[in-house]
């Protein structure tokens, strides 16, 4: 089955509409990756300052190879490149043990 990434971020208020601008603006690369299958920027609502971006991968493999890739280039920084929104991140995996889609 397939594999759940979770990337924890902290991000101030004053950062958030910064953050959810630039996942808008992002070229889309990880959606062509080999292996990806699913991707959410979770927003909280209820008195946190962390957002979740949820990716889904076919395998363990798949994400490492995304993450090796050229395509994290979007996450290094650089002297041209504006501060980051977030101010902290952890990464969590999951395997999918199991799942559910609405019946038809």
């Amino acid at each position: 089955m397939s594999i759940v990434k979770i990337n924890v971020l902290t991000v101030p208020e004053e950062q958030r509409e910064t953050l959810e601008k630039r996942f808008a603006a992002r070229a889309g690369t990880v959606e062509n990756s080999d292996g990806f299958e699913w991707f959410e920027l979770l927003r909280p609502v209820e008195g946190t300052d962390t957002y979740l971006v949820y990716t889904r991968w076919r395998d363990e493999e798949s994400f490492k190879a995304w993450m090796e890739g050229s395509t994290t280039t979007s996450h290094q920084g650089g002297a041209d490149r504006p501060k980051p929104a977030a101010s902290g991140s952890a990464l969590w995996s999951f395997e999918v043990v199991q799942q559910a889609s609405p019946q038809q």
